[in-house]
């Protein structure tokens, strides 16, 4: 059978050679111009053949004709627990929204999310900026440009990941543009340094907020905790009638990159790289003064006046340090009392963050999520080094993410974990990697505390070895299985022809259920397409190379 999709001729524009290279391109697609313009995809199923035109897939007219296609295309997103078909995802560019409000290229937007909906995936995940939404003033939101992204995307029966993306953007693994935090706040940052994340060098990061502050008024008579869900709360009352349909998900940013961690390993201006141990983040006057406290509350007043004074620097290895080392300071009496602190924090962190979400968005239908890092490097020894310091109490004699797991649950949160495309053969012998092993430690804690476990992958990749490690993660018996999978990111590279053609088959591979080959039979009631393999047709007319913009 063929599928075709006709497109406008009015999305395509010659390329312009002297077109700017700014951090906006990565969101300009490359396709190739057929005669007439047309898209051309085919698709085989071994039920029936069938054409019809994208034109015709979105014609609702009037509120209860919209309320009817939405319930229409609420395919396999939430998914019953007994459904082993796992929806696929894709991150839009990190620059979605541009720094006036606007929503960046939509040309070239509208013909991707075509492109995508033609291939299977479930829906696309965005980042909703606070430094862009609120840069304005204290509770100036602009949420213009993310109007225009939620009605493109619902025009393609796509479903939409929101992440509150309480964070900077930029200094990190592929943060290919730089988004600060709202300018209201850096002013109140540089009035009072000490409320970003300090390490022991008293350097000041400005990724995010510090959790020592989470309850201190510090930002213009309102908490963090305040501000974060005065945010959410202006998005579910300005897309209401979005959530639960359209907008499938709300990721709650509890971090820097949007995880629960802290910023222990930083590459802005080279202060780390992999695979270095990290710093400790508590010393800010905030974080010193809740360890002051705690020390003194479990009667070890003179632990509480710093972090370990032996614990190295970014770049370190394990045994060049007293306290990480095989038989460390961190197994001392000491170790496990900095350590329980240092992570009941962040503990404690998400779950003031989680409780504000729960509250913003119970009841609207959309499920929510957080993210969790895959500190996978220095896994295989016995101090997990690089975990202890991002705030995951993690070694060979301590569980560290069944109580984030628990934590979650409590809530009712999905557990976003990343990493799931690493295998242990692909990484340096010296960093002691081991990404499957943490990927099977979090999936049996997920298991074990209940919680709903979905994934994403951690680095760009486009092979199928990188594909097959997530399909091969998703049907291990070693714990919970994904309800969602969300694979970073959409550019030009994935739309070249054997990029393109690996995600299509990853998308079907995920939706029989982690590609155990099982075909299933079309319903006769079925209309969706969900057995449908999509793919671009090869013509043998001259093509001309155009820009979507």
């Amino acid at each position: 059978m063929e599928l075709t999709l006709n497109s406008s001729s009015s999305l395509i524009k010659r390329k312009d050679t002297k077109s700017s290279r700014n951090h906006e391109s990565s969101s300009n697609m490359s396709f190739a111009k057929m005669k007439p313009p047309t898209y051309q995809f085919q698709a085989k199923s071994s039920v029936k053949e069938m054409k019809f035109t994208h034109e015709k897939t979105f014609k609702p007219e009037g509120e209860e004709a919209t309320e009817r296609w939405e319930k229409l295309h609420v395919l396999s997103y939430p998914h019953p627990k007994n459904d082993s078909s796992v929806p696929v995802f894709v991150m839009l560019p990190l620059d979605t929204v541009t720094m006036s409000g606007h929503l960046n290229k939509p040309r070239a937007m509208n013909a991707s999310l075509m492109a995508l909906k033609g291939a299977g995936v479930e829906g696309v995940m965005v980042d909703a900026w606070w430094g862009l939404v609120e840069k304005d003033g204290p509770m100036k939101y602009n949420w213009e440009g993310y109007a225009e992204l939620i009605q493109m995307v619902q025009k393609h029966g796509l479903k939409l990941q929101v992440v509150m993306s309480f964070h900077q953007c930029g200094g990190n693994v592929g943060d290919s543009c730089s988004i600060p935090l709202p300018p209201w706040v850096l002013e109140e940052i540089s009035k009072n340094p000490d409320l970003v994340y300090t390490d022991k060098s008293g350097r000041r990061n400005p990724e995010y907020i510090s959790l020592g502050c989470d309850s201190v008024p510090v930002l213009r008579g309102r908490t963090p905790i305040q501000v974060y869900s005065d945010f959410m709360r202006s998005f579910r009352e300005r897309f209401d009638h979005y959530m639960g349909g359209v907008i499938a998900e709300i990721q709650v940013g509890m971090g820097p990159c949007g995880e629960l961690r802290y910023p222990s390993y930083p590459e802005s201006n080279g202060t780390w790289r992999f695979p270095g141990i990290g710093e400790f983040q508590c010393y800010d006057k905030y974080m010193r003064s809740s360890l002051q406290a705690y020390a003194e509350s479990v009667g070890k007043t003179n632990w509480g006046t710093s972090g370990p004074h032996d614990a190295g620097e970014y770049k370190n290895l394990p045994e060049d340090t007293e306290f990480f080392r095989r038989d460390g300071t961190w197994n001392s009496e000491y170790g496990k009392f900095f350590m329980e602190w240092y992570s009941g924090k962040l503990l404690e962190h998400g779950d003031k963050l989680l409780a504000s979400a729960k509250g913003v968005f119970q009841g609207t239908g959309a499920k929510l999520s957080g993210k969790v890092a895959g500190i996978h490097w220095h896994y295989n020894t016995r101090s997990h080094a690089a975990e202890l310091t991002a705030g995951y109490y993690n070694t060979r004699n301590h569980d560290g993410y069944l109580p984030i797991a628990k934590m979650f649950n409590k809530h009712g949160v999905v557990l976003n974990f990343t990493c799931m495309e690493m295998k242990d053969g692909e990484q340096p012998e010296h960093a002691n990697c081991s990404p499957e092993g943490l990927v099977k430690q979090v999936q049996s804690a997920t298991r074990q505390a209940g919680t709903d476990l979905a994934g994403e992958n951690a680095l760009e990749r486009y092979d199928s070895s990188a594909f097959g490690q997530v399909v091969a993660t998703n049907r291990s018996d070693s714990g919970n299985g994904l309800t969602a999978f969300t694979y970073l990111r959409m550019n030009k590279r994935l739309f070249e022809g054997q990029n393109w053609q690996q995600l299509v088959e990853f998308v079907k591979k995920m939706k029989e259920g982690g590609g155990d080959g099982r075909r299933r039979q079309l319903s006769e009631e079925d209309t969706t397409g969900s057995d449908l393999y999509v793919g671009f047709v090869r013509k043998s007319r001259k093509v001309e190379e155009v820009s979507l913009v």
